[in-house]
């Protein structure tokens, strides 16, 4: 057989996909605009037991695109949103868009240096966020260009009755109190004189009824939309730039997938909005194809399983370690899960074993599929291949989405390497991203364009293609940890750790561990006369929390006097990876 590039139609199963889609050229808004349209009936989400139709949402989100242009928002800014899967944030992305600027998505966990990064990287004139996340914001915003930081409550997005009982079930925070007590910012705790004017959520919708004047912009497929944040392929973290484009014809590409989907059909939201999966699968491909978004502010396995059960969703995607857990759940017991067409796993790889398990599991509870698993990366806003419905390949992540092209090469060229010869896993198609954002020299060595004409991604990510067009995961070219599925780099956490005084040197590795796949561990050679204590362990913990993520934070440090080196002088992170692999094996 002659060998083929990328997905050919020349098996049964691969007929299931269509070659080429037809793509929406708008913007994102107005994707979904179309279905409010088209379906004014349907529900758009629900959240927390409140339902919001689409025609209810798009007037929502018409009324945050008023009063963020109130707040001085022009065509190209750049917006932070740092919140939450909730009805705020629905109607902030969509009114981000509809007036032509740039919605700069962010972990509201994240840590204080790190949304300082994120806003001057960004050069974001406003930020909206959620209440318990404002004294972080509040003290790192006067070294920013930020001018308006606007405040928003779960709790105004509830129904009366869950609004009281929001209020009883949570403690108040002195922030909230004095959000709730106070509506003038200087009243506001902890604000310095330089810092920008802080907007109270009712305040800036009122601004939406002062706006004069037109505040809707023309925005194309090719435009800029979105900024998402990786550490690319060479683990510092960038700014990727995605168009609207690229969200839609994703939206496209995963209901042709599925062709099993109906508008209307109900998915878990419960993966972040700062993520491409969450923002990009569950949410945006739903609003743009008639679906309904089952919105989960605060996961855990057991909020999950309690609103698929409740909500009795159509489908599901999460990370192998949600699945994990789900099997450990007393509450999953006798749960009918027959509504279900679609399971979806993605952000590691989902071992082969845990898969059986789980199939196993869904037909136990009356489910008729089992577990597809696909892959993809944010330069390509998130999956770009998914394992087909009638025929799946043990250990494979399945064959690309329409107009996805895949090809497997020597890693760093262009030289396309035989089926069956693993090799680095290259992506084309319309999900590509613009660029790294002020990043032209990694832009131009992460896209390449070919002979063939196609700009490919280089993923940094090996893997194998056969001779029926399945691609299969072999492990990341890049030094990387998932955690929960989250990608943490240990170049980041070390060079954070290097940066204390009382540090010499360190390495991050990752640590296998059954629920998270891996947890991140820290090794330190202390600086001279520092002592190897708890107290600098402590300190240096301590530290870390103040710039690093929660998800991505040491569980433990341990000091070393000193670190195995390679040939060359690095230091041999394998060395204490094998060594940490002892130990569990003793252990055990």
């Amino acid at each position: 057989m002659e060998k083929i590039t990328a997905k050919t139609p020349w098996e049964p199963w691969m007929g299931q996909v269509p070659m080429h889609l037809d793509y929406f050229q708008g913007s994102m808004f107005e994707a979904v605009e179309n279905m409010a349209k088209k379906y004014p009936q349907n529900i758009a989400f629900t959240f927390m037991g409140r339902s919001v139709l689409y025609p209810d949402m798009i007037r929502e989100t018409e009324r945050c695109a008023k009063a963020l242009k109130a707040l001085g928002i022009q065509e190209g800014d750049k917006v932070t949103i740092a919140m939450p899967n909730c009805p705020q944030a629905i109607y902030l992305f969509y009114g981000v868009n509809r007036i032509g600027a740039i919605a700069n998505m962010i972990h509201p966990l994240s840590a204080e240096k790190e949304i300082e990064f994120y806003l001057n990287v960004s050069e974001s004139k406003t930020a909206i966020t959620l209440n318990q996340f404002y004294q972080k914001f509040a003290n790192i915003l006067p070294n920013t260009g930020v001018e308006h930081l606007v405040i928003a409550n779960i709790a105004d997005a509830l129904s009366p009755v869950m609004k009281v009982g929001f209020a009883l079930k949570n403690v108040i925070d002195p922030i909230s109190k004095a959000l709730k007590k106070h509506t003038r910012p200087q009243f506001l705790p902890r604000i310095p004189k330089n810092a920008p004017k802080v907007v109270l959520w009712k305040d800036f919708l009122a601004g939406a009824e002062t706006l004069r004047g037109e505040y809707a912009v023309k925005r194309t497929g090719e435009d800029p939309a979105v900024i998402l944040y990786s550490g690319g392929t060479t683990g510092t973290t960038k700014g990727i730039v995605l168009t609207n484009l690229n969200f839609n014809a994703l939206g496209q590409q995963v209901i042709a997938a599925n062709p099993i989907f109906t508008p209307g059909d109900k998915m878990l939201a419960a993966m972040p909005l700062f993520h491409g999966f969450g923002l990009g699968v569950c949410v945006h491909t739903m609003l743009s194809q008639g679906g309904r978004c089952i919105l989960i502010p605060q996961f855990t396995a057991k909020t999950y399983a309690k609103d698929l059960i409740k909500h009795r969703c159509n489908f599901i995607a999460g990370v192998p370690t949600l699945y994990e857990a789900l099997l450990r759940l007393d509450t999953m017991e006798g749960a009918d899960l027959s509504c279900l067409k679609g399971v979806f796993s993605g952000g590691d790889s989902l071992s082969i074993e845990l898969k059986k398990k789980f199939d196993k599991f869904l037909a136990e509870h009356g489910a008729t599929i089992q577990v597809r698993e696909g892959y993809g990366t944010t330069e390509t806003v998130t999956a770009c291949c998914l394992t087909p419905l009638t025929k799946a390949k043990e250990g494979s992540i399945g064959i690309p989405f329409s107009d996805v092209y895949i090809k497997i090469v020597e890693p760093g060229t262009d030289r396309e390497l035989p089926y069956g010869q693993e090799g680095e896993i290259l992506l084309a198609g319309p999900t590509v991203m613009k660029e790294y954002m002020k990043h032209p020299e990694e832009t131009a060595q992460t896209l390449r364009r070919h002979a063939d004409g196609l700009t490919w991604v280089y993923t940094g990510d090996l893997g194998v293609m056969d001779e029926e067009g399945f691609i299969f995961f072999k492990g990341r070219a890049k030094r990387m940890i998932i955690s929960s599925g989250y990608n943490v780099y240990p170049a980041q956490i070390e060079n954070i750790l290097d940066a204390h005084e009382k540090v010499q040197m360190s390495c991050v590795i990752g640590v296998p561990d059954s629920y998270k796949m891996q947890k991140v561990k820290a090794f330190v050679k202390l600086a001279a006369g520092v002592p190897a204590n708890e107290e600098t362990k402590q300190e240096l913990l301590d530290y870390c929390r103040k710039h690093i993520a929660r998800y991505a934070m040491p569980y433990d440090i341990e000091f070393k006097e000193d670190m195995p080196k390679t040939l060359v002088g690095k230091v041999a992170y394998r060395v204490l990876e094998e060594e940490e692999l002892k130990k569990l094996r003793a252990a055990s």
